[in-house]
């Protein structure tokens, strides 16, 4: 099941965030969105999770346009999608109750009332995708540790665990390590890796180019609300198409005086060496 966004534009009142866009992700694959900040990362993946409708353009689930379908259909393919984001939002409960949130608001209510009937009559609440989620995210012995009563980084690992807990075929990730440590930041690493071999795809905002070449099957480089250049990590790192792109792997800023044609970038304090 594929999710893209074709020739997509997106405005807050006269400002430009995203003009014509077209972008896909499959199950199985991690593609990462690169870009300086404010270039329209984030309301690129908030369009394709479904949150809002775009100006022009359309977001489609395999082929067919999100925003023409009924509002029941549009819902059942939300429920195939998550997001997290970059910073988590927990309850003050359990680890696991945290986890299964996401599985328990999801079903329709007869399921959920089966649900309840079953845990009645001694069925166990824990279920396979939850045990897994946990495991994935290196969390399954603290699943009834109060999740506000963890560590920062392993906060946003819960929220990755609930994420993938609901089973999706497609999570968004908006630069979900950008305030963890290197541990924490290598766990998540590894659970996006290993989501995606076990078929799941991946839409991963980062600034980190570092983490786009751990990661990363294919890397899209945005600039000022447009698709610059995409392709594998290794075509954009060692051969560039696009002189913008090399600009930002080489650690300038994009943004040059608009008064002043011939002012040159400042150097940015983010960047990649290209030894």
């Amino acid at each position: 099941m594929t999710l893209s966004a074709t020739d997509l534009s997106v405005r807050f009142g006269d400002d430009r965030v995203l003009e014509d866009v077209s972008i896909e992700v499959e199950p199985g694959e991690v593609l990462t969105v690169v870009g300086p900040s404010g270039t329209g990362k984030t309301t690129l993946l908030r369009r394709l999770a479904g949150f809002r409708p775009p100006d022009d353009g359309s977001i489609e689930w395999s082929g067919r346009d999100l925003w023409a379908l009924s509002a029941e259909e549009r819902l059942a393919v939300r429920r195939r999608l998550s997001m997290v984001f970059q910073e988590p939002s927990l309850f003050n409960a359990p680890v696991r109750r945290n986890v299964t949130y996401g599985r328990r608001v999801r079903r329709s209510w007869p399921d959920r009332l089966r649900r309840s009937f079953r845990d009645l009559l001694g069925a166990s609440a824990a279920d396979e995708s939850v045990r897994t989620a946990l495991e994935t995210v290196g969390l399954e012995g603290k699943g009834d540790q109060n999740a506000l009563s963890l560590s920062g980084g392993e906060k946003q690992r819960v929220a990755f665990a609930r994420a993938l807990a609901v089973d999706p075929e497609i999570v968004l990730l908006d630069e979900p390590t950008s305030n963890l440590d290197p541990q924490n930041t290598a766990v998540l690493e590894d659970a996006m890796v290993r989501a995606r071999d076990r078929g799941v795809g991946i839409v991963l905002a980062t600034h980190d180019l570092h983490q786009v070449e751990r990661v990363s099957d294919r890397v899209a480089f945005i600039h000022d609300g447009e698709v610059v250049e995409s392709g594998p990590p290794e075509q954009l790192f060692e051969n560039p198409q696009d002189p913008r792109t090399k600009r930002f792997l080489d650690g300038e800023l994009l943004y040059e005086d608009a008064e002043d044609p011939d002012a040159k970038p400042v150097a940015a304090v983010a960047g990649r060496s290209r030894d």
